[in-house]
């Protein structure tokens, strides 16, 4: 059997499907292994890594000709249609969501473009993801209004804190939103179940108000308390989101640890291109390079929002300041100094000092 093992095409994604390991493993057994040339590069394993393990390094259509394919993500449309008939497919699948998710993304980024409105629902004026604190919000007024419940004459503390956390819902779902379109995928179905459970929180706590404002008490109290259950798992969800799955958290490279103290020599100003981003590594740190004239600009290069690679984006004017946008969610970032111009990225890119010294070369160290 004929096994392939195309590149992954989803932005963001790392892995590949089969390692030089696990081919030779597949080989020993009498399998055909085919590998779409790169595949490995984003996990580390070379082409020649694979070849030297058996495998064959193909073009995309030799991989796709294959009796088995072996991927992570599932299929888009355009592998869809590279399948021949009778061949099998390995792969993640999530279809049930999916169809979901791309028609409420698709919707909120047509109806929130680029531009400050939707920079100030991601939280750059503030610097960090504003969802998160105004999640808090709605969460401490309905626990405590259903710990108001367990005592007497509290009926009507406990519909102000309910009413008042129904409201602070509104800013919260719009900067959710706002995060949630700007996710991958998989990020982006654990955002939705997120979501619908706090919808229905607020929906149960509304109509605990309904029933108090009718003189039915008891039946208010116990939608409340439904209510906060519901709100508490879409509360777990929303920490898993965040903490597991790295939505909202800097996915910049962590520089002041990984370079060392100190001056570090990168490379000849000669050897830069001018007014055109390259990639330069520095030990274990991929750096963008940006050279103006003798002028030399250096930012990590992973994206602060999701790590996407900086040196593939767009060269920008901001205010005539040069900025680089990136490839993948369209944050940008001053070269100068990594400051967040637009969102979704919050958090500051990593920047680096730099000065050439008299024979022309490059020294960098990072920025306090």
């Amino acid at each position: 059997m004929r096994i392939g093992v195309p590149k992954e095409t989803r932005p963001g994604e790392t892995r590949v499907a089969a390692t030089p390991k696990t081919v030779g493993q597949l080989i020993a057994l009498g399998h055909e292994v085919c590998l779409e040339s790169g595949a490995g590069t984003l996990a580390s394993f070379t082409d020649h890594a694979y070849e030297e393990a058996g495998a064959s390094i193909v073009a995309t259509d030799g991989v796709w000709a294959s009796d088995f394919i072996v991927k992570i993500n599932p299929p888009n449309d355009t592998e869809i249609a590279q399948l021949r008939p009778g061949t099998m497919l390995a792969s993640l699948l999530a279809p049930a969501l999916d169809p979901a998710v791309r028609s409420l993304s698709d919707g909120v980024v047509r109806a929130l473009p680029p531009g400050p409105r939707t920079d100030a629902l991601h939280g750059v004026p503030f610097g960090q993801p504003a969802h998160p604190a105004l999640v808090r919000l709605p969460l401490g007024c309905w626990t405590s209004a259903v710990l108001l419940d367990l005592f007497r004459d509290t009926e009507r503390a406990a519909a102000v804190l309910i009413a008042a956390g129904v409201g602070a819902t509104v800013p919260a779902a719009a900067t959710g939103l706002a995060d949630w379109s700007a996710l991958h995928r998989d990020q982006q179905r654990v955002g939705l179940v997120h979501a619908v459970c706090q919808a229905g929180a607020a929906t149960l706590f509304l109509g605990s108000l309904a029933a108090r404002a009718g003189g039915r008490t008891g039946y208010g109290r116990a939608l409340s308390a439904t209510g906060l259950t519901v709100a508490t798992f879409g509360a777990y969800l929303g920490g898993h989101l965040a903490l597991r799955l790295g939505a909202g958290t800097s996915h910049a490279e962590q520089v002041s640890h990984l370079s060392g103290l100190g001056w570090h020599d990168l490379c000849g100003l000669a050897e830069l291109p001018d007014r055109h981003p390259v990639r330069r590594q520095l030990g274990y740190l991929s750096l963008l390079v940006y050279r103006q004239g003798s002028e030399v600009s250096v930012l990590s290069d992973r994206c602060s929002h999701l790590g996407g690679p900086l040196h593939q984006g767009r060269i920008v004017l901001e205010r005539g300041t040069a900025c680089v946008a990136c490839p993948w969610h369209g944050s940008t970032f001053v070269i100068a100094d990594g400051s967040v111009v637009h969102g979704p990225a919050t958090a500051r890119q990593p920047s680096f000092e730099t000065r050439v010294t008299v024979d022309g070369r490059i020294e960098l160290r990072p920025r306090p």
